[in-house]
């Protein structure tokens, strides 16, 4: 085995411990790869959570169900309470008396009352004003949920989707990754991490082992273009001779945790991400991301973060 005994910090272990594993720990989209059983069947407690992280399609999409679910229901009821207790519904067939019912039902939720239609009798009127109520609370609901989305502080990080080992300072190699901020406010004090991890056999049975790699660079005062980061391959480095077929026998896996001072939220963000054994290529160099255009300012080309040509690496 090619990678070289070291010390191993129990803080490393990014919350697995020494059990053998098989998969990811983080994903390359920096969530978590781990199953949870065993919570309630109606689980609240991370219900917030849940709305303000899942993806925008996703939260549009509970949005708008909710919205015609709640309309159908309501109008529903009014259905069967009688179109006759809804003053101006004047349809003419079952269909028509059922849109009445649900535009009726959409004003009432919204609290806009158009005037077209209006309710008439005890119980109508009681389920209208029921409505409303649920209405205001539903719209206050929604509106929080749209201001924890977009204040919640995030970094939006953009990864080669390649590790490269590379030349390095001509005739060493490196282990390298490229990375550049999405987003055009700047990170400040930017500290990557990346542990390396590989299970290994200990008295015939399967460990995992995680330990830190030591970086060229760990920080940057401020990320404005792309940052290529390096473990340089050199004596000092415990996997200076591994190769693929060693990466892919202990099933290594490279994680990645930033961290960084946004800015804009004036608050400390974070981004994860991993590479496998199998999205570590030998033999390559990045190709720049940035140029300069005919005014001569300086251009980052997000799309060319993972841009890399085939390079012949010395012989360590």
């Amino acid at each position: 085995m090619a990678i070289e005994k070291t010390a191993i910090n129990p803080e490393d272990d990014l919350g697995f411990g020494n059990q053998a594993i098989s998969q990811r720990i983080v994903n390359r989209d920096g969530t978590i790869n781990v199953k949870r059983k065993g919570l309630p069947a109606l689980n609240t407690f991370d219900n917030y959570n849940t709305l303000i992280t899942m993806s925008w399609p996703k939260f549009w999409l509970m949005v708008i169900g909710a919205y015609l679910i709640t309309n159908i229901l309501f109008a529903t009821i009014y259905l069967l309470l009688g179109i006759n207790n809804l003053n101006g519904a004047d349809g003419n067939t079952p269909l028509h008396h059922f849109f009445d019912a649900f535009f009726f039902s959409a004003q009432t939720l919204s609290t806009v009352g158009y005037g077209h239609i209006s309710p008439k009798g005890i119980a109508t009127n009681f389920v209208a004003a029921f409505e409303s109520m649920i209405g205001l609370l539903a719209f206050a609901l929604a509106t929080g949920l749209l201001y924890g989305r977009f204040s919640r502080p995030s970094a939006k990080i953009s990864y080669s989707d390649q590790m490269l080992v590379a030349p390095y300072l001509g005739t060493g190699r490196g282990l390298m990754f490229r990375m550049a901020n999405k987003r055009r406010n700047i990170l400040i004090d930017v500290d990557v991490e990346v542990i390396f991890s590989y299970n290994e056999m200990v008295d015939g049975k399967p460990v995992r082992k995680f330990f830190p790699l030591e970086l060229e660079r760990s920080k940057v005062s401020m990320l404005t273009l792309s940052w290529t980061v390096v473990h340089p391959l050199n004596n000092n480095s415990p996997i200076k001779n591994i190769t693929l077929e060693e990466l892919r026998a202990t099933n290594a896996i490279f994680t990645i945790l930033i961290k960084a001072y946004d800015d804009a939220f004036a608050q400390t963000v974070h981004s994860r991400t991993s590479y496998q054994y199998d999205e570590v290529i030998w033999g390559a160099k990045f190709t720049p991301a940035f140029y300069h255009d005919q005014d001569g300012k300086v251009v980052l080309d997000i799309n060319k973060i993972s841009d890399h040509i085939p390079a012949e690496l010395p012989i360590g």
